[in-house]
């Protein structure tokens, strides 16, 4: 099943370029060259309107829709909730003697864009070339506020080439925006108007009731007229702009988004406050927001650039991975969370899955802790809804869902939002990692602690005991790979059960050593008893796991090792993606599974097993793994380059840092695959830098691929700023800031300071 590359933009250190323009790649474009800042996102759409094959696309963090679905039976969900797509508010008309600009129809040369990483602003420039023989050049910026979660900026520059005279501009806020997905738009204009120069209108969704207050100043002296247009669900401004020949007139367009989802302010409230921040926020200008974005970017690339040496196609890679991550999430929203494709395309529906914790938040964690913090923020936040989740599935609880934008469950197909039970396993575990990693003891005990007790309620009256092994476990059940359906004692859910269990009653028996008060007022306020903690105690301790002891291979689940054999290299190119082109029902009837299983809790835990265990699961599951997911190579890369397979590694990683660069999945066009992109981070961390941060401390094991001649990555631990840097013959580890720190590097333990030390590079024996 090879994955090939579809590439067609140019290779640089600090950008994506793409020189020419190509219709049939345009969707894919628009993805790659998407702006976001966590609150907002906007694709790389033509603001001028373009008649080819584009999605518009115009999104804010947790702004949603919702639509009925038919339930028949008690516990499958009633409705569904997704990202809505919004205003365009970067729309723009563009008309020179009566020609309409619209690059599906005009004629143009020298088409250029690029992102720059280190300004996070999106150029685009090309000659139109208009019927009576004049040539218009043009250039357009936009931005995405980093510093200011509500502003976007667009700049547009005019320069007649070889005429003098005018052009006519339309500029303004469309609402009536087609959410593609459903065929239809979900906006009505509540209010519009004009307060001193800010012209703005609010939005209200049809179901939801969910409110956006959008606003935009103006700047172009060169205009000769300024004239108010309002249309249904639009308001804006028409003018004509005075042009000469060889020289530049500059339109500049700043806009301030307001969000408003929970329905606590009255629509007038809204407008007021709307209209604060866009007078505010929009009166220093392009040119200042421009320079607030490049120093934002000079401080994140300061602290969480990875340089790698000798490889420049990976180099650009995760640089766009580390830029793409920092503009989907960087905490200053507290409450927000991760879509699957972010805030660049509908697909998934903008939903959050388990992919959050358990792919995105190690990046968080080790270069943005905030972040981290807030991302577990939205787990306490929703966890009312995943108290409500488990009654109806005839649970006692929390139940957290495997798909949501609001903290309830949008997944309409049953075999996933009711079998799926592993996502809070993955909130616990992340818990978990961000408290051992950050040493946040506070928010475990002031908000964790309450989740992990109702974690671990849900997964006590989930879970039953087998008649004939007398074991505890998990019958009917989909596990991470999505190939296994309805399936009993799945190992990776049973095991992450067991662990969950255990850190469950360990962090309660710290909180009744260390604040007595404070465990008390917390039993007493969820009636938690210790016979229900015994309770616990005993289904972890005969938790069943299972594992043939003479092979040492955990069984994904039971019967597994009965299960038809399918040889996956036989599988034809042509009937991929499966989901496609094979019967929905096919696809459950063999050993051949979806993405790592057994291997993820191996390697989310890798303490707990030995070398040789990893070897035999992994020569096992490999060629069993069909990678339909984009999550799945960099698992196994990771655990390759552990277990000394470094050939094999970087053929997994080859198209980790470039999967939607390259368009390898076929797919980019829907949008970016955000936890992918967060995966390919952790397989050079986790890969090539042997990190791992299961235990007490963390843990340096690293290697290199061949053909790098040395690479370098930063990490946050506990306070320090960490800098490894590794080449062909050596490792050198230094704490910047933050004081000394102890790591484990090479299984030998180490204190590492602003000197730092260095080790001999060291080969992982291949197993």
């Amino acid at each position: 099943m090879p994955k090939i590359a579809d590439r067609y933009l140019h290779i640089d250190p600090w950008k994506v370029v793409e020189e020419g323009f190509d219709r049939g790649r345009n969707r894919v474009s628009e993805s790659i060259f998407s702006l976001g800042n966590e609150y907002m996102g906007v694709r790389g759409y033509p603001e001028e309107g373009y008649g080819g094959d584009s999605l518009l696309g115009s999104y804010f963090n947790g702004l949603f829709e919702e639509s009925p679905v038919t339930a028949h039976y008690k516990g499958i969900i009633k409705s569904l909730r997704f990202m809505v797509n919004a205003v365009d508010w970067l729309h723009t008309r563009i008309e020179l003697d009566g020609e309409p600009l619209d690059l599906a129809e005009s004629r143009f040369s020298g088409f250029r864009r690029e992102l720059d990483f280190r300004t996070g602003i999106y150029t685009r420039e090309f000659v139109w070339h208009l019927a009576g023989g004049k040539d218009l050049k043009l250039s357009f910026e936009r931005l995405v506020s980093m510093k200011v979660s509500y502003l976007g900026c667009q700049r547009i520059t005019f320069e007649p080439l070889n005429f003098s005279g005018t052009v006519n501009v339309r500029t303004g806020l469309d609402f009536a925006v087609i959410h593609e997905d459903r065929e239809r738009g979900y906006w009505e204009a509540i209010k519009e108007g004009e307060e001193s120069g800010i012209v703005a209108m609010l939005g209200q969704t049809a179901t939801t009731g969910n409110r956006l207050f959008s606003a935009f100043r103006i700047e172009a002296p060169d205009a000769l007229e300024n004239k108010p247009v309002q249309s249904d669900r639009f308001i804006g401004r028409d003018l004509v702009l005075k042009l000469t020949q060889g020289a530049r007139t500059v339109l500049d367009k700043l806009v301030v988004n307001v969000a408003q989802k929970d329905g606590s302010a009255t629509a007038d409230t809204v407008w007021r406050t709307g209209m604060e921040h866009a007078k505010r926020y929009t009166r220093d200008g392009y040119d200042a927001a421009a320079a607030e974005q490049r120093a934002y970017w000079a401080g994140v690339w300061a602290d969480s650039d990875i340089v790698i040496e000798g490889d420049p196609e990976n180099q650009q890679g995760i640089r766009f991975c580390i830029f793409q991550l920092y503009q989907t999430y960087h905490g200053d929203n507290p409450g927000f969370n991760i879509g699957a494709k972010g805030l660049t395309g509908e697909a998934y529906r903008g939903l959050a899955f388990w992919d959050t914790e358990s792919y995105c938040l190690p990046f968080y964690i080790f270069n943005n802790p905030k972040a981290a913090k807030s991302l577990l923020e939205f787990r306490y936040k929703t966890l009312p809804e995943a108290l409500k989740r488990a009654k109806e599935l005839d649970c006692e609880g929390a139940f957290y869902p495997i798909a949501t934008i609001d903290g309830t469950e949008s997944c309409d197909l049953w075999q996933h939002s009711n079998l799926q039970l592993h996502v809070g396993t993955a909130v616990a575990y992340g818990l978990r990692h961000y408290v051992s990693m950050t040493g946040d003891k506070a928010f475990l005990y002031e908000k964790g602690a309450e989740m992990l007790i109702q974690i671990s309620r849900f997964y006590a009256t989930r879970g039953q005991w087998g008649q004939k092994t007398g074991q505890f476990g998990y019958f009917g059940v989909m596990g991470p790979d999505e190939f296994q359906l309805m399936v009993n004692n799945n190992c990776y859910i049973n095991f992450m059960a067991k662990k969950l269990f255990e850190y469950t009653l360990e962090v309660l028996g710290e909180l009744q050593s260390e604040s007595p008060a404070a465990y008390g007022e917390l039993a007493f306020r969820l009636g938690l008893t210790e016979e229900e903690q015994d309770d616990w105690r005993n289904k972890a301790k005969h938790m069943k796991i299972p594992r043939d002891d003479r092979t040492g291979v955990y069984e994904e689940h039971d019967g597994f090792f009965d299960l038809p054999h399918l040889d996956i290299q036989s599988i034809p190119v042509t009937e991929f993606p499966l989901y496609s082109h094979w019967s929905y029902d096919r696809l459950y009837r063999y050993d051949m599974i979806k993405q790592p299983d057994v291997l993820m809790f191996m390697f989310l835990y890798s303490g707990e097993f030995t070398a040789e265990e990893k070897r035999m699961n992994y020569d096992y599951y490999e060629p069993r793994c069909i990678h339909e997911s984009s999550l799945s190579p960099s698992i196994h890369s990771i655990l390759a380059a552990e277990i000394g397979r470094s050939e094999e590694a970087y053929k997994f990683f080859e198209f980790a840092t470039r999967l939607d660069l390259d368009n390898y999945n076929r797919n980019t066009r829907e949008g970016l695959h955000t936890t992918s992109i967060a995966a390919a981070w952790m397989n050079i961390v986790y890969g090539f830098g042997g990190m791992r941060s299961d235990g007490d401390r963390l843990s340096l094991s690293p290697s290199i691929p061949e053909r790098w001649t040395g690479y370098r990555f930063p990490i946050t631990y506990r306070g320090a700023k960490v800098f490894v840097e590794v080449d062909q013959e050596q490792v050198s580890i230094r704490a910047a800031s933050g004081g000394e720190v102890e790591m484990t590097v090479y299984g030998e333990i180490c204190r590492v300071d602003e000197t730092g030390i260095r080790v001999p590079l060291r080969k992982a024996a291949v197993r």
